[in-house]
């Protein structure tokens, strides 16, 4: 077990500099993975008529969002883009959907046997399939954003303790346009954003925090069919939330329970005990020797 100390020899001076740096990188990222997203679905919405656009916009801005950040990767930070290592894509995403899974299961459970979600009825297992290459789509691109860019140069600059909360705030804070979001809401999407940021650092890679982030969405919308984060949904399942929304999270979506919360706190514990005990929690200093040596 070890934590990367602070080096007496990194002045105050260099560490300035170096956060400026990381502004810059962070704004760089975020516009190489946001622009081609944007850019696709606005084509797609305006020059591509209804019945042909089904899927295919969303996994090829999907794919084009991780085009854009190994371009980034390759041209501004000039290192390998290890983040999507390929030869942990298939453990690393199974074992991230199983955790998602378990995450939501868990709370709906919870909300089940407090009476306050009913099941009505089902749509037929096709009604899955619709909603699929969207969650690929917000799977990769928001982890690509907020924990590839967002995360990885906040922690550069600022070490793991501080990145971990300012990281997870804006991460909740971008949720803030979502329909029906209350402080529930927000609170318990940055204890989410907390959660993924610490299966980005227990394997450095970003296929866990995908695999459980997918498989979250996955279930809410095309398995409950309850709201994500504010967004109507229908899958497979027909259900009803009832109660107040404190507990059943009403028109945003169970993302916006205490049930939620707690249990992605526990899961947020969990998983930085791991990345601790991996000796995963890094300071400013420690990485730029690192890089420097």
């Amino acid at each position: 077990m070890q934590t990367l100390t602070v080096s007496p020899t990194a002045t105050p001076a260099v560490r300035n500099t170096w956060r400026r740096f990381s502004l810059l990188r962070i704004l760089l990222g975020a516009l190489t993975v946001t622009l081609p997203v944007v850019l696709t679905m606005f084509l797609a919405q305006h020059f591509i008529p209804q019945p042909l656009r089904a899927s295919w916009p969303s996994l090829l801005a999907a794919l084009l969002c991780v085009a854009g950040y190994r371009l980034y990767m390759r041209w501004a930070e000039q290192r390998p883009m290890h983040a999507f290592s390929r030869a942990y894509a298939g453990p690393e995403v199974g074992a991230g959907a199983l955790v998602g899974g378990g995450l939501f299961l868990t709370v709906m459970g919870i909300l089940t046997a407090a009476g306050a979600y009913q099941i009505t009825g089902n749509s037929g297992v096709t009604a899955m399939l619709a909603p699929l290459s969207g969650m690929v789509l917000v799977a990769l691109f928001e982890e690509i954003l907020f924990r590839g860019v967002l995360f990885r140069n906040l922690e550069r600059a600022l070490g793991s303790w501080a990145a971990l909360p300012v990281s997870a705030l804006l991460f909740g804070l971008a949720h803030l346009p979502n329909a029906h979001a209350g402080p529930v809401a927000i609170a318990a999407t940055i204890v989410a954003g907390l959660t993924f940021s610490a299966a980005y650092m227990v394997t450095r890679r970003l296929w866990l925090a995908v695999g459980m982030h997918f498989a979250w969405n996955t279930m809410s919308d095309a398995i409950f069919s309850v709201p994500t984060s504010g967004h109507p949904a229908r899958g497979f399942l027909q259900g009803h939330l009832s109660g107040p929304d404190w507990l059943s999270g009403g028109a945003y979506g169970v993302e916006a329970s205490v049930v939620t919360l707690v249990v992605f706190a526990m899961a947020s514990v969990a998983l930085l005990v791991v990345a601790y005990r991996r000796g995963q929690f890094v300071t400013n200093a420690a990485l730029l020797e690192r890089e420097q040596s």
